[in-house]
């Protein structure tokens, strides 16, 4: 036991020889919470360290009394602090060879420890070897112990610490039990470190050099001596804020760019897009097309965005797209005057094919051509029966179409009921009228 303590403190004063008085922790004091572990320490001697954590022995709370603590702490060097522990706590104290009480009692302890740093106290993290000297009082025993351990110093804010350390406490009487101290705390400076004071070196007294205008740019500096500007541009005015003197802008009221004197990038055209982006500067355009006017491919007068046979010429009335022939619209209105169900069903009557299969003749030899099939019923019964109906009739056209070969892509189904009539539903020929189904023909 000499042995270590002495290598331990020979290791201190060691380490503490280099930068004396560089840094030492000023007297403090602190205010620690600790708890007392007999039981482990008991266990450790009796058997081993393995079988006390193959036991789950080591650090259970039960086995610990707690207590409170202060202590005054002072620098010995850079490295080295001296701790002078005061501790107190109520347990029934295991002295050995003496039978133990039901009632706890008062147990005090004082250690006078040397705390062997790794660091300085600058750093925000701190960790320290601990070894001393120390005894305690339990009723009417005395004894003396030597506590060694490990811990940690973390720098809360400048001169306070948080101290974390765990100690085992050998015994060096026949009163004193080996035992675990672990405690937390909080150590602060006393009194504040003495900063020295600055060392005042008197100046010479010179002459401040010119500056006319109070600009901050020296006369001998300043391109514009009589006249406030900017350090940037050698002390002359920048009304716009461009980055480029007055004198030298063609625009100073105006920001603007270098390479066109201090004046904005021009819009030639006025379709507010600057000439540097305008793909067609000298035509008024869009922003989408980069400055250029929306495109018309087909030249009919109607722009893509709104043509939809954008590569064939057509009136605006059609969308941009060639008006089909009278002739065939008139062929594809007269089939649907043909179309007939069965009552009340939409099982198409077979009387309806030829003039079906005459718009299928149409569809086949004109590709682009589309149809759209309306169906619609007189309001004889529930209004959602004649929907659903009118629904089924139009599909049931369209499903025909489709089986003799039409592109059910070119094709639109849809059903309106007895909502769109065009006859007085108060007569059998205006009911008559109202059930019908109807065909547009169209190419966009």
């Amino acid at each position: 036991m000499k042995k270590i303590l002495f290598v331990f403190f020979a290791l201190g004063l060691f380490v503490n020889s280099f930068g004396q008085g560089e840094y030492k922790k000023l007297p403090s004091l602190g205010v620690h919470f600790f708890v007392n572990d007999f039981k482990t320490a008991a266990s450790i001697r009796s058997s081993s360290l393995s079988n006390v954590l193959r036991a789950k022995e080591w650090h259970k709370s039960k086995n610990m009394s707690a207590g409170m603590a202060i202590s005054y702490i002072q620098g010995i060097g850079n490295n080295l602090d001296f701790a002078g522990t005061l501790s107190g706590s109520f347990i029934d104290y295991p002295v050995p060879g003496k039978a133990s009480r039901v009632n706890s009692s008062l147990l005090l302890e004082g250690a006078a420890t040397l705390n062997l740093k790794l660091l300085t106290d600058k750093y925000f993290i701190n960790p320290f070897l601990t070894a001393g000297i120390g005894g305690s009082k339990y009723r009417g025993y005395y004894a003396a112990f030597v506590p060694l351990g490990a811990g940690v110093q973390l720098k809360m804010i400048d001169e306070v610490y948080l101290l974390l350390n765990s100690q085992y406490r050998v015994p060096i009487t026949e009163n004193a039990a080996y035992h675990f101290y672990h405690s937390v705390g909080v150590a602060a400076n006393l009194k504040a470190r003495k900063v020295p004071a600055p060392v005042e070196v008197p100046l010479p007294v010179i002459e401040p050099p010119k500056d006319r205008d109070g600009d901050g740019v020296l006369d001998s500096l300043d391109r514009c001596p009589d006249v406030k500007g900017l350090a940037s541009l050698q002390g002359c005015p920048d009304r716009d804020g461009d980055g480029i003197a007055d004198d030298a802008d063609k625009c100073p009221d105006v920001k603007g760019l270098a390479r066109y004197q201090g004046c904005p990038i021009p819009d030639t055209d006025k379709d507010g897009i600057n000439d540097e982006e305008d793909k067609c500067p000298a035509v008024f355009g869009v922003a989408r097309y980069q400055g250029c006017p929306v495109p018309d491919t087909d030249g009919d007068g109607v722009n893509d965005e709104e043509d939809k046979c954008i590569n064939e010429k057509g009136p605006a009335s059609n969308y941009g797209c060639p008006v089909i022939d009278s002739k065939i619209i008139e062929r594809v209105n007269k089939a649907a005057q043909n179309v007939f169900f069965s009552t009340g069903s939409s099982k198409l009557l077979a009387k309806s094919f030829p003039k079906l299969n005459d718009v299928v003749t149409i569809l086949k030899e004109n590709p682009t051509y589309k149809v759209n099939i309306d169906g619609h019923t007189d309001n004889t019964g529930k209004a959602d029966k004649n929907q659903t109906l009118s629904e089924s009739r139009a599909a049931s056209v369209k499903t025909y179409l489709v089986s003799k070969g039409v592109d059910e892509s070119r094709l639109t189904s849809t059903g309106y009921g007895q909502d769109k009539p065009v006859a007085d539903n108060k007569t059998a020929a205006g009911r008559a009228k109202n059930r019908r189904v109807e065909m547009t023909v169209r190419n966009y």
